[in-house]
């Protein structure tokens, strides 16, 4: 039988098809109690104030530019090698996004770029903590003004740290996955965190059409019978109490599975440091990177083909692989909005085309492991 390894694979069972059952047998079935726990669950995992289940990251992004009140006029700096909805999230709330240029050695957004684009119009910054390494979020704090807010994209950072902080503790607020790809899953599904009072309030009414209290809170008050004030224009962008289930279970796993991919990253830096045209990801000097994905950088100067042609190799040897992610600037729908070229952004171009993700995630076993690094020796030889 061929071999089939995927780039990713969530590890989900008969744990989390149990968890399913009190939400479908109670009747509860939107945000409710296991919500509830699954917030207090990852607020207390990573030592935050307040957590705020959201649809998606996507979702819980655009709740935290919301409530901080970009609109139209304002500029959001955000790197140029990113998921789409990072940059997206700006344009919902009618605001400009201005790229900012990346490290190709970690990824993240480049400080000095960073202070050079900020601007009288900037009112907030996205940093992305790319594939879970967590941004220089010291030298990005010194170069952004106090008034200058400063928003974590933490969607492939759950469980992560830099210099004793977790990740969604970092910044004035963060937005997590827990898309499929994500260490931990609910399917579809986000979440907010912050330790600011205010924003929190804002974020829980927005997310709820911007009602004042919550359903559950109003079902359970004492007079159920009336709704509630709305003095927000407001979103549905609730989680249900079934991916709540599904979510408290996984919150249990976190540590073991990243602990189990910290192990295996290691493995990757030692069987595959001989190859010299691979360049491995940058080593965490104070912290934990979550390890969302592996991501490898192939040196076109002295590769034996291109990236894309290692792809197609590994690709039929059963072994699923990735670019990194997409330079946003790149992409048709801002080149064409914003007449943005390849070029002018030459860390995300360099990244977009040579990144490369191998598997790695929490149901692969040692032969799947030794069998990628196998096929990329072979390559290199």
């Amino acid at each position: 039988m061929k071999r089939s390894i995927q780039i990713s694979l969530p590890s989900t069972g008969e744990e989390e098809w149990q968890a399913c059952r009190e939400p479908v047998m109670s009747g509860w079935l939107t945000q409710g109690p296991k919500v509830a726990a699954f917030e207090k669950a990852f607020a207390d995992y990573h030592q935050v104030k307040y957590a705020l289940a959201t649809t998606n990251c996507t979702t819980g992004l655009h709740l935290i530019l919301a409530a901080l009140g970009i609109e139209p006029g304002d500029e959001v700096l955000v790197p140029a090698f990113t998921w789409v909805s990072t940059a997206n999230v700006v344009l919902y709330c009618g605001a400009t996004p201005v790229f900012v240029d990346v490290d190709p050695i970690t990824n993240n957004i480049d400080p000095a770029e960073l202070k050079r684009k900020i601007t009288s119009k900037t009112r907030a910054v996205i940093v992305v903590h790319l594939f879970g390494l967590c941004a220089e979020m010291e030298a990005i704090r010194a170069v952004v003004p106090t008034h200058v807010k400063i928003v974590e994209d933490a969607a492939c950072a759950a469980g992560a740290s830099y210099k004793g902080t977790f990740a969604g503790g970092l910044a004035d607020a963060a937005a997590f996955s827990f898309h499929p790809r994500k260490s931990i899953t609910t399917g579809e599904g986000g979440m907010v965190t912050t330790n600011n009072d205010e924003l929190a309030e804002r974020v829980n009414m927005l997310r709820n059409h911007g009602a004042s209290i919550s359903e559950e809170q109003r079902h359970n008050g004492p007079r159920p019978y009336l709704l509630a004030e709305f003095n927000l224009l407001g979103f549905n962008y609730r989680m249900t109490d079934l991916q709540g289930a599904v979510g408290l279970v996984q919150m249990s796993k976190l540590a073991r599975f990243i602990n189990e991919r910290q192990e295996w990253a290691d493995y990757y830096r030692r069987e595959l440091a001989t190859i010299p045209w691979l360049r491995l990801p940058a080593a965490v000097l104070d912290g934990q990177h979550a390890w969302q994905a592996f991501v490898t950088y192939v040196d076109p100067a002295t590769a034996p083909m291109s990236r894309n042609e290692i792809m197609e190799r590994l690709q039929a040897a059963g072994i699923s692989t990735r670019p990194g992610t997409h330079a946003v600037h790149m992409l048709g729908y801002y080149k064409q909005r914003f007449g943005l070229k390849p070029d002018e952004y030459p860390g995300a171009y360099d990244c977009d085309t040579n990144t490369m993700a191998i598997p790695l995630h929490n149901r692969m076993n040692k032969e799947d492991y030794a069998y990628v690094v196998h096929c990329l020796r072979q390559i290199a030889a």
